[in-house]
């Protein structure tokens, strides 16, 4: 990401597989029913090969008949409690895999919330989303599979060496000294495998972006006849994620290949060993079946720890990209002991000698040594120029930045004493850009305030002109409004959105071109609606339409981070300044 974080280093190692150690630790129950049931599953596993030896070396014997029956029982004792350990292995790690996955999502969701919108600019929310599914979804895999099968063949390949050693010791001692033969190009194709491993993941991630871009700007796509560009754009990503996990496939197909090779040669070299032996008297034709059986199950173990060891590090790569996430801190937030906002709210909002530079666009000064004081119950308009930093007053004012130089105050409290939470309790907000949730329409009215009453919903409603087409719904507040209320016009949108910062009911009221995208017939009446709801509150409006600005009780005119001219419309217009200019070009523009 962005911003450095401790897990930097790190990443990708298995080191990082701690993060979900730490949120497993939660079920100590299930950990302990799986590992009990994974226990005595490599136990049977392990004691069907000395069945075998019993079998052999009794049972086959001249006077064994007798003792066959007892021997098979022994052997299908063994299958029963090998099947039923299995099955509850199966059950405690896949609940396992999916409580951790579900509680990571839920911790990484949370944090997410709490980080200010500066992080979002610097980091791609796509990217983000990516690591909160996809990544999850390769944790929910190793906690509730790979985790389970690297245990198991541990513990197989482990008590089979300790059996392998009571049957045949030295026999035993040749297969173990091969062992490190096989773990040194495990260790160092390993590190390649988690490279390509995380490189995949980004890969991935990438894809996502470019599926959410695409799907997010379908209408402009299909207008301008882009589909063929974005359909080779997306190809050469998907070209990108198969090559590279053609390489990390390569690579673990090869470490395989050559783990099992050297394992089962080794045990080909040792069975040699044995005919000799047993042709000589040395060991039982029993126990030379038990060594085979458990020789197998010794080297499947090992041989699928390589490929489990892999999937380790796949997740460990999955596991970095989350820690980062959840290392992040809130550069925004409370301080220890905030200052309490006063009761009751004014709404009074000043700004002194504030300079503010966006993080991405250090090089330019959105405000510069701005100052203004905002009267309780006044209604001001912020006219300006594209970029002279309008809406950046909004952004300083909700706390959503903080400026590096000077003082935003709010009922006289430096917002930076204050808590942030508490001080947007205090403000109602319109966006210029209309986000509209998708969920129910009620629900996106709530958004205002959530234990809003249908009384209440209602009468925000009419107050912004939108009851009428609300009411046309098919399902009126119940209908699904679809992502980014698609199911409404842009009119339709902005005045739920109105609607949503009335319903608020704040002492503080911002609205940034809330009637922009409203007819004229609408405007008039949401206009109306409006200069009702100011008496008493105190209003900032940023407007491009100089005709919604004129009932404003002050009018700041804003250029390059600063206030150039104030006054009311008509001493505005008098002056012949910038206000006067851009009046003359907007009412030329409507003659025309």
């Amino acid at each position: 990401m962005a911003r450095g974080t401790d897990t930097d280093a790190p990443r990708g190692k298995i080191a990082n597989l701690a993060v979900i150690w730490r949120h497993a630790l939660k079920y100590k129950w299930i950990i302990a029913g799986a590992g009990t049931a994974l226990l005595i599953a490599a136990l049977a596993t392990l004691a069907i090969p000395d069945g075998f030896r019993r079998l052999i070396d009794q049972g086959f014997a001249a006077d064994g008949s007798a003792r066959i029956a007892p021997l098979f029982n022994y052997l299908l004792a063994m299958v029963v409690v090998l099947a039923i350990a299995t099955a509850l292995r199966f059950y405690f790690v896949s609940l396992l895999g999916e409580r951790v996955v579900s509680d990571i999502r839920v911790a990484l969701h949370d944090n997410m919330l709490r980080l200010e919108p500066r992080f979002f600019e610097e980091n791609r929310p796509s990217e983000i989303a990516s690591r909160i599914t996809a990544d999850t979804a390769v944790i929910e895999m190793v906690v509730g599979s790979t985790v389970s099968q690297a245990l198991r063949n541990l513990v197989m390949g482990i008590g089979g060496i300790i059996y392998l050693f009571a049957l045949a010791p030295m026999m035993t001692a040749g297969l173990v000294i091969g062992i490190p033969v096989i773990v040194i190009p495990v260790v160092l194709l390993g590190r390649k495998v988690r490279a390509i491993s995380r490189s995949s993941q980004d890969r991935i991630a990438d894809l996502g972006t470019i599926v959410a871009e695409t799907l997010g700007a379908m209408k402009i796509v299909q207008a301008f006849g882009q589909e063929g560009r974005e359909s080779s754009r997306f190809r050469e990503a998907v070209a990108k994620v198969l090559a590279t996990a053609k390489r990390r496939i390569l690579l673990r197909a090869f470490l395989t290949a050559s783990v099992i090779m050297m394992l089962f040669g080794s045990i080909t070299l040792m069975m040699r060993q044995a005919a000799i032996d047993v042709s000589q008297g040395a060991i039982s034709g029993g126990t030379v079946a038990a060594f085979v059986i458990t020789g197998a199950i010794v080297a499947g173990a090992f041989g699928a720890l390589t490929e489990v060891y892999g999937e380790l590090l796949r997740g460990a790569g999955a596991a970095g990209r989350i820690a980062e996430l959840m290392a992040e801190v809130p550069q925004i937030k409370a301080p220890a002991s905030p200052t309490p906002l006063p009761v009751p709210a004014r709404g009074v909002l000043a700004f002194e000698k504030v300079t503010f530079r966006y993080p991405t666009r250090q090089d330019v000064s959105a405000l510069h040594e701005f100052s203004l004081a905002v009267k309780p119950g006044e209604t001001l308009a912020v006219v300006g120029p594209s970029g002279a930093g309008k809406s950046t007053i909004f952004q300083l004012a909700q706390r959503f930045y903080d400026p590096s130089e000077g003082l935003v105050r709010l009922d006289g409290v430096d917002l930076r004493e204050a808590d942030p939470a508490e001080a947007r309790a205090r403000i109602g907000y319109v966006p210029q850009e209309t986000v509209i949730f998708a969920a129910s329409a009620r629900d996106n009215l709530r958004y205002g305030r959530w234990e809003a009453s249908d009384g209440e919903l209602w009468a925000a409603a009419e107050a912004a002109n939108a009851a009428e087409f609300l009411r046309k719904l098919p399902e009126g507040l119940d209908t699904y409004l679809g992502e980014g209320g698609a199911r409404l016009s842009g009119g339709q949108r902005q005045r739920v959105a109105i609607a949503r910062a009335l319903l608020r009911d704040a002492p503080l009221l911002l609205l940034d071109e809330a009637t922009s995208a409203l007819d004229a017939e609408s405007e008039r009446l949401v206009q109306a609606s409006l200069e009702r709801l100011f008496v008493g509150r105190t209003t900032i409006v940023i407007a491009h339409r100089l005709a919604t600005v004129r009932a404003a009780d002050r009018i700041i005119v804003m250029d390059q981070g600063r206030i150039v001219e104030e006054g009311d419309h008509d001493v505005l217009n008098a002056r012949g300044g910038l206000y006067a200019k851009l009046a003359r070009m907007q009412f030329e523009g409507l003659a025309a």
